[in-house]
């Protein structure tokens, strides 16, 4: 089981066991997506504390997502091999560490550098998370409340990253919203080693796939660094041309690790003869492509067009969050009781899509009630309704033995969306605009991007199988 029974282990010790735990990987999940976006409203006083340029910039975000997606499928093999509470406390304090670095960081090398390291120990981390919650779980109506609650506390980190972004870097300093994670990961460092229980045994001496998890950072990374040179240079330029054929050959090496070489690969191919897992993280690439880039825009919107300050950005975000949980926590697991999940994931994509449509219209003389909430309302009721079902079915009828493996696959693929759909849409957004008017019209491009993949992951909610309570049928 994933939590430790502190009494005579009946089924009440059992039950609050279980609780607690649900609560600790929660906590452990809110602070790695936090991560994610907190920066994102803390951006510009970055970039005018290190002098970062205005592409420059998107690598405080991109540093973190690319190393934190590469390095997922291996942090998701380390639980299965060496135990879930090693791993898990391992991760948090590498996750810990990097923050403190990167908030006493006075230049913008070791701040970068700081950020790909929060996302190893992310990478490490957050499969933990969903690993202990599927072992403490059975597939059943448990876990689907305890993924919804998962799910949303994930969507929350992410929105309440902007809030938060914004009240430490009003009154505080960007370095702030690093420095916070220290004592977060202290305490929860100790209920870790309270209530998750002690892995059978020493660390299993088993070789890992490290060549395939570095194939996997370097062609992503790689690849992302092309996209975003072909905004500077042009996509014929040599640096453009070379970065994406690196990123292709080195993704294509990682294929063959995993396929002939590994002796325990971090994918075991055999996972993807599910179609759940197949098709569906195929769509979780996709949402991720728009969920995660969406925060970046918005906030140079509110910013740079709206000329709100970065606490005003932060309080703009509220109603994405609350809405976000209302609908994530509370409404979509009753409503996948009685509604088949690929339904409930086209019409979240569609109402999505319209969101997103609708926000790229704001203009410098929008209102926050049409320009900011109303698009609000829609994408983030859109995304409380899809994230639940869509994480379920690529966790559905796996083997415990690959619960790790199915974990890290997920997360990596919602991350290398957001990664490299964030380095699509700042080549698609980017220009010489320096106005509010020319910023929101690139910034509207984005959004009308966006917009179309979510139709795309729409249409594809009905090639999953059917599945009901999180039950596949």
């Amino acid at each position: 089981m994933g939590f430790r029974d502190t009494d005579r282990g009946g089924p009440s010790s059992k039950t609050t066991g279980s609780q607690v735990v649900l609560a600790l990987v929660c906590a452990a999940q809110f602070m790695v997506v936090l991560d994610i976006s907190v920066v994102n409203v803390a951006l510009p006083s970055i970039q005018r504390s290190l002098g970062f340029g205005d592409v420059g910039q998107q690598w405080v975000v991109n540093a973190y997502a690319l190393t934190f997606a590469g390095l997922l499928l291996l942090g998701g093999r380390l639980a299965d091999l060496f135990g879930r509470r090693r791993v898990f406390l391992v991760g948090l304090a590498l996750f810990s560490g990097a923050s403190l670095v990167g908030g006493l960081a006075d230049t913008a090398g070791p701040l970068i550098a700081a950020r790909a390291g929060q996302g190893v120990g992310a990478a490490i981390l957050a499969p933990a998370t969903l690993t202990v919650l599927t072992a403490t779980f059975p597939e059943g109506p448990g876990r689907t409340r305890a993924l919804a609650l998962w799910t949303a506390v994930g969507v929350a980190g992410g929105t309440a990253g902007n809030l938060l972004g914004g009240v430490l870097t009003e009154y505080l300093s960007w370095r702030s919203i690093l420095l916070i994670n220290v004592p977060i990961g202290a305490v929860a460092a100790m209920f870790a080693l309270r209530y998750l229980a002690a892995d059978d045994g020493p660390a299993a001496r088993r070789r890992l796939d490290v060549a395939g998890a570095v194939l996997a950072t370097l062609g992503l990374t790689a690849f992302a660094y092309g996209v975003t040179k072909s905004h500077d240079s042009g996509w014929t330029a040599p640096v453009t041309v070379v970065s994406l054929l690196a990123g292709i050959v080195a993704l294509a090496g990682f294929v063959v690790v995993e396929a002939r070489f590994a002796a325990v690969p971090v994918i075991p191919l055999r996972l993807f003869r599910a179609r759940a897992i197949s098709l569906g993280n195929v769509m979780m690439l996709l949402a991720g492509a728009c969920l995660n880039p969406m925060w970046f825009f918005l906030t140079l919107s509110m910013q740079n067009v709206l000329h709100y300050s970065p606490l005003l950005t932060g309080l703009a975000f509220l109603p994405h969050t609350v809405i976000t949980i209302l609908v994530a926590a509370r409404v979509t697991p009753w409503l996948m009781r009685h509604v088949d999940s690929r339904t409930l994931i086209a019409i979240g994509a569609l109402l999505a899509a319209a969101g997103f449509f609708w926000q790229g219209f704001l203009t410098p003389e929008s209102g926050y009630l049409a320009g900011i909430l109303g698009p609000a309302v829609a994408f983030s009721i859109g995304g409380g309704l899809l994230n639940t079902p869509l994480t379920a079915s690529v966790t559905s009828g796996v083997d415990t033995a690959d619960a790790g493996a199915a974990s890290g696959l997920m997360n990596t693929t919602k991350q290398v969306g957001g990664a490299l759909g964030l380095a699509v849409l700042v080549a698609v957004a980017s220009g010489h605009a320096s106005t509010p008017e020319a910023l929101s019209a690139a910034y509207g491009r984005a959004f009308a991007v966006i917009a179309a993949l979510m139709v795309v992951v729409a249409t594809l909610a009905y090639t999953l199988p059917s599945q009901r309570d999180g039950v596949i049928r």
